[in-house]
């Protein structure tokens, strides 16, 4: 034996050489576990053995007469197996050469004798020794036609999977088929298939040779239907790619060809680079896109990254580098436009009109951001569009509310699949011009999330100082957005972040009166609605009065959204009964409204009843307008407890504490129960609970409340009051006057006190709300209370116990006395 052929000795202790035979018949000899391989008999097959228990058994052969039994374990993955992980059926073969490996292993070649069972194992000693039955081979008779059939079948299958694999010479097959024992036929072909060890295994364990030979027949029918579908998978596959590099190819050709001809103006490298150059941009914008045009040309064809580069200079391209619309200056026709899209609206017409004035001097200023703040309805957006054709500038909307990705604003990097440039730059591209008006619609919707801040984003965008070069994500380049007119609109400027709120100019969109209604209602609305449903004038005529009844009765908002929608159900109504022969023409009046509208929405807003304990008319703003409140306040026999119903925010419930805590700061003066907060039960209720209501403004009613029901004087019917309340009594200033007002004169009220800073709001309010109602301006709670409680002669808490009263004035500014 070669050096290179010795193996380690095998251990003295413990079977180290063939066992002779049992009188049984059985054998004992060393054991070795194959990991995903099965030998058959007659056959030969070569592997590595890199265990130790292995090797121990291979010793073990090696010294005795190279006798061995090989069977598969059931778990390839198992180190040291027993029994029970191994296969019953394996085969006792003899060792014909082994090589050691550069690992310390072997390469070792065995030949297949036998069948045999395993009846047990020993694993006591440095290597595994296996007791084992031989099984003498079945013979079959293939004399026969059938079995004849059967081993030409099995061969044939053989010859068609080896064609298909290629893992055999063709030369093998002549002498397969040559054999007529179809067990050794059977074995042949599973030892030389790629099958699975488990359905070796299954092969190894039939013992009939027929019964062999079908089912070795039957795995290699799958096996080539398998085959087949890989190999026709994979030429299409082939012929894909073919074809794919053919293309390549030729397109080479023909682009080395047009460069050896000079035929090169169609080269979409050259036409990028013209454009870029014709547009005379910035030298740092000029070179970007220069040598974006450079890394095109050097893409081979068929480059994803073409794609991506094509895309982006075509964006690019497409932005309104230089492209202006001429302004229109002409303050006149700019004034007509305006007074002809919207009635009333005087201060932001004015505004509109100062910034075109401007523009008409200093033809050169920046253009400006203007918020428009109001209501729904009140006509924020018409009026940016208003403006759009008053001043001849290009209209892009975009649409904020909702809004929650920063990259919606400055765009997507171009890395990224899919991306694009943010909506500002998107609009500007769609306008066509580099002076358009932008407006930002519900820019006190914007949300944020873990993609980011969308407000902090247009702070470069909405900054005249930064927005000359505005850089959006995806273009890379910067862009003059300093010639945009900026107009954004909101319903409140709560919810719009501080510095985004500094940067912007706010014109403020009050409620519409119901006279401003009726007159918007008459010169767009009714116009506009009946040319929609193919209505005119002399089909289709509604009264002031009935316009007014729509508005009182069956609307309660502070535009006219809702007042338009109603007109429409007119105009419908009136078409289905023209259409229907029943009337060639409609004059809708008061009395025909619950027909044509259905029920009244709203009924008529008085006041009802007297003066009573406890009841005070509080003031509110809400979205849709104006409301008043009516306050209700018990005090009851009691531990103390404040109650406080009504849906009411913090704010709100801090007010009445606040409130509570004057008036027991002033028991004394008011004639009040000083021990009232012990004994006394205090429950404040605030109507339509359903109604979330919060802020500040009702802290002086709540106070008149409290101490009318603590001292039963009865509260004036016909006045109304808002203001904040401090600790001390003094009354604050609050919001929403306007709109307060408003709602006073719908209820029927007389006289309204609001604090004495917000008198230089009165001159906002309209002049039909100013002729009808008194106001009194109050600085102190006391004052509140003298003027709204109605208390007798000589009463504890009568009113030389308060401070002076202000005077008022009917119709007009009220002035305090000092």
């Amino acid at each position: 034996m070669d050096e290179e052929n010795k193996i380690p000795s095998a251990p003295e202790s413990g079977a180290g050489t063939a066992v002779p035979p049992l009188d049984d018949g059985t054998k004992t000899l060393p054991l070795m576990a194959l990991r995903g391989l099965t030998i058959f008999p007659d056959m030969v097959m070569s592997f590595d053995v890199e265990r130790e228990q292995s090797l121990a058994s291979l010793a073990a052969a090696a010294e005795g007469d190279r006798s061995i039994f090989l069977t598969t374990q059931k778990d390839v993955l198992k180190e040291y197996p027993g029994k029970d992980d191994l296969y019953g059926m394996g085969v006792m073969c003899i060792l014909r050469q082994f090589i050691k490996t550069q690992n310390g292993g072997m390469r070792v070649m065995m030949e297949g004798r036998k069948r045999a069972r395993l009846l047990s194992v020993d694993n006591s000693g440095k290597f595994a020794s296996a007791r084992v039955l031989p099984l003498d081979p079945n013979r079959a008779d293939a004399s026969g036609t059938e079995a004849e059939a059967q081993l030409r079948n099995a061969v044939s299958l053989f010859e068609e999977y080896v064609q298909l694999t290629g893992n055999t010479i063709p030369e093998t097959i002549i002498g397969l088929a040559l054999k007529s024992d179809p067990g050794y036929v059977a074995d042949y072909i599973a030892q030389n298939s790629f099958l699975k060890y488990t359905q070796k295994q299954e092969i190894l364990e039939t013992l009939e040779p027929f019964a062999r030979l079908k089912a070795v027949s039957a795995m290699l029918t799958k096996e080539i239907e398998i085959l087949k579908i890989e190999r026709e998978i994979n030429d299409k596959l082939r012929e894909q790619l073919g074809r794919t590099q053919r293309d390549n190819v030729l397109r080479e050709q023909i682009r080395v060809i047009q460069n050896e001809l000079g035929d090169d103006d169609g080269s979409d490298v050259d036409e990028y680079g013209r454009k870029i150059r014709e547009l005379h941009l910035s030298k740092e914008t000029e070179e970007k896109l220069l040598k974006e045009t450079e890394r095109l040309a050097k893409q081979p064809f068929g480059s994803a990254e073409t794609a991506v580069i094509r895309g982006y200079l075509d964006t690019v391209l497409e932005l309104p580098w230089n492209k202006t619309t001429k302004e229109r200056t002409d303050v006149a026709a700019a004034r007509r436009i305006l007074d002809r899209d919207h009635y009333g609206l005087d201060k932001v017409k004015e505004r509109i009109i100062e910034f075109i004035a401007v523009r008409q001097l200093a033809p050169d200023v920046k253009g400006g951001i203007l918020c428009l703040v109001g209501p729904p309805g009140v006509g924020k957006t018409s009026v940016a569009i208003s403006i759009a054709h008053a001043m001849n500038r290009k209209l892009a909307r975009m649409s904020l509310g909702g809004v929650h990705d920063e990259a919606e604003i400055r765009g997507h990097r171009k890395t990224y699949i899919g991306a694009m440039p943010g909506r500002i730059m998107t609009a500007v591209a769609q306008s066509g011009s580099r002076n358009p008006l932008l407006l930002l619609d519900e820019i006190d919707k914007l949300g944020s999330d873990y993609r980011g801040d969308p407000s902090s984003a247009l702070l470069e965008a909405l900054d005249p100082e930064q927005n000359a070069t505005f850089r959006d994500h995806y273009l890379e380049v910067p862009f003059d957005l300093s010639q945009v007119l900026f107009i954004t609109t909101a319903n409140t400027t709560e919810t719009i972040p501080r510095p985004l709120l500094d940067r912007m100019e706010l014109i403020e969109l009050p409620s519409y009166t119901d006279e401003e209604k009726l007159q918007i209602a008459k010169s767009h609305l009714i116009p506009k609605q009946r040319k929609k449903h193919g209505l005119d004038a002399r089909r289709l005529r509604i009264g002031d009065g009935a316009v007014r009844e729509i508005i009182s009765g069956w609307t309660r908002e502070s535009g006219v959204r809702e007042l338009e929608r109603e007109i429409a159900a007119i105009c419908r109504k009136t078409d289905a009964k023209i259409a229907a022969g029943e009337l060639k023409s409609l004059e809708v009046k008061s009395d025909m409204l619950p027909q044509l509208l259905g029920v009244r929405k709203f009924k008529p807003e008085e006041l009802a009843g007297k003066s009573e304990v406890g009841v005070v008319n509080g003031l509110a703003w809400t979205s849709a307008g104006g409301e008043m409140l009516e306050v209700e306040a018990v005090a009851m026999d009691g531990t103390g407890k404040l109650e406080l119903t009504g849906n009411l925010g913090d704010v709100m419930k801090e007010s009445a504490q606040a409130a509570v805590s004057y008036i027991r700061s002033r028991c004394d003066k008011l004639g009040i129960d000083r021990e009232f907060y012990k004994n006394k039960d205090i429950h404040i209720h605030f109507p339509e609970g359903a109604v979330p209501k919060d802020g500040p403004s009702a802290g002086v009613t709540i106070t008149v409340a409290v101490v009318s029901a603590l001292t039963g004087a009865p509260v004036r019917r016909d006045l109304a009051m808002t203001g904040e309340i401090t600790l001390t009594g003094r009354v604050l200033p609050i919001g929403g006057l306007r709109e307060k007002t408003m709602a006073a004169l719908r209820y029927g009220i007389k006289t309204v006190l609001i604090p004495a800073e917000n008198e230089p709001d009165l001159d906002e309010i309209d002049q039909t709300v100013r002729r009808a109602l008194s106001f009194v301006t109050v600085r102190h709670a006391d004052e509140v209370l003298g003027a709204a409680l109605e208390l007798p002669a000589g009463s504890p808490a009568d009113g030389k116990n308060f401070a002076p009263k202000p005077s008022k004035t009917e119709g007009g500014r009220a002035s305090i006395r000092q």
